[in-house]
């Protein structure tokens, strides 16, 4: 049985911008979600976001959290949980490849601990920390999805170029984590599905210092991927728990 989005509680984690946001535009078109919990890190950057809020004040609950911070998580889980009691759908689009000072390394004289760090609490951690405190809401009979955004970039037997090391690394990390979390959840709540998610190359601001060497037929606007990445997750059964998909539904190598 193929999963269906149809009037389930979603929560989009990492919604203030590009493909968080552009899941929940497309959600609320859609119309088929009984109620979106959408996640942000700093007001100052989620004005959208918080436009949608006063515009669909009964279909959106947006709340603050930083994903590196276990606190935050476990209170939103807490929250969630007393408003809906349970979850459906889960994508987490929170992760970094430039912020600040950080920015990919091209060699090995580019490696700063601090950033390697950085690029594992939120591209990796955050994602283990959700499924530990969402874990209590996905504990019902029903079909659901928690599903991570990965990047190709993040898969070891695909890793020709070199470089990256520290947003490379970290995705990898995600993988195996999550690959951990699928066999845990097999047995603590055998409906969730448990997935990566590679979006391909979307023009959003964490691409866009690297779009000069993207063709444009390679370049996805947020539209496409979201579009995409939903076929995606429309099209799973529980067999797929565990597994590394790309947007167009093959599966990539670890």
């Amino acid at each position: 049985m193929k999963y269906e989005i149809n009037q389930g509680n979603i929560l989009i984690v990492g919604a203030s911008q590009g493909i968080g946001l552009g899941f929940v535009r497309k959600l609320l078109q859609d119309g088929r979600s009984a109620k979106i919990y959408a996640t942000y890190r700093r007001q100052v950057s989620a004005d959208e976001l918080l436009t949608l809020r006063s515009e669909y004040p009964e279909k959106i609950c947006c709340l603050e959290v930083d994903v590196t911070d276990e606190g935050q998580i476990s209170q939103a889980a807490a929250c969630i949980g007393e408003e809906v009691g349970k979850l459906h759908l889960v994508v987490n689009c929170a992760g970094i490849l430039h912020e600040g000072s950080i920015q990919p390394e091209k060699s090995l004289k580019h490696i700063d601990p601090e950033h390697l760090l950085r690029y594992f609490q939120v591209n990796s951690v955050s994602s283990l920390l959700l499924a530990k405190h969402l874990l209590p809401l996905f504990r019902h009979d029903e079909k659901s999805i928690l599903a991570v955004i990965s990047a190709k970039v993040g898969s070891i037997g695909d890793n020709q170029l070199g470089g990256w090391y520290g947003y490379r690394a970290s995705k990898a990390a995600l993988n195996m984590f999550m690959r951990n979390v699928a066999i845990e959840y097999r047995r603590t709540s055998p409906r969730t599905i448990v997935i990566m998610l590679h979006p391909g190359t979307t023009d959003t601001r964490l691409s866009q210092p690297f779009q000069k060497n993207v063709s444009a037929e390679k370049l996805f606007s947020i539209e496409r991927t979201v579009a995409q990445l939903l076929k995606v997750i429309e099209n799973l059964d529980e067999g797929d728990s565990g597994q590394f998909f790309s947007w167009d539904g093959s599966h990539l190598p670890w």
